[in-house]
């Protein structure tokens, strides 16, 4: 099936209407990519990262009518996808009986095993380094480095200035140069 390139504000009165299957197809066609590549920098595993995003896609079905337009769609799609792996990765460390931060080394340490990770020693090391940060400046740094996401779409993502953005972006580079090459001697 061929999809075509529809505006933004076209697709969001389709979706409106109900029930609208290839408006909601073309949504998924349109930003499914970008938001699995999100969601997995947060959760780490495949199959998790799957299931978080059907769950993004199933809120934003139920949920597209209370879309003001106010922002872009990916903006509002962006913030559901990071709510809801947040979510999920609250109730992970709830269900193990463990901190955030020893949820997060596990994953860590599980990408390794993982047969769709597919980068290298140095990938898990800048994983690490992450890890280490304060939650803002994961998120930050993860927007500007791995999605190439503008400082403006992060403020309105965000609801934070573009300067503040600035500066979390730059303290957090600084600290995971400082973290790769403090652990890669």
């Amino acid at each position: 099936m061929i999809h075509t390139q529809i505006s933004e504000s076209q697709l969001i009165e389709d979706l409106k209407r109900q029930p609208n299957r290839v408006a909601f197809n073309t949504l998924v066609q349109q930003y499914q990519e970008r938001l699995y590549w999100h969601i997995r920098q947060m959760v780490k595993n495949h199959e998790d990262t799957d299931d978080v995003l059907q769950n993004v896609f199933i809120k934003v079905h139920r949920s597209i009518h209370s879309f003001k337009g106010e922002s872009k769609l990916y903006t509002w799609l962006y913030r559901i996808a990071t709510n809801e792996a947040i979510t999920f990765l609250n109730k992970r460390a709830k269900q193990y009986q463990i901190s955030s931060e020893d949820l997060q080394e596990r994953l860590i340490n599980s990408l390794e095993s993982d047969p769709y990770f597919e980068g290298d020693e140095i990938q898990i090391k800048l994983q690490r380094a992450i890890q280490t940060l304060p939650e803002k400046q994961q998120a930050v740094f993860r927007m500007k480095y791995f999605e190439d996401i503008t400082y403006d779409e992060m403020s309105e993502i965000m609801d934070t200035s573009v300067g503040a953005l600035k500066s979390s972006y730059h303290i957090a580079t600084k600290k995971i140069t400082t973290y790769l090459k403090t652990y890669s001697q």
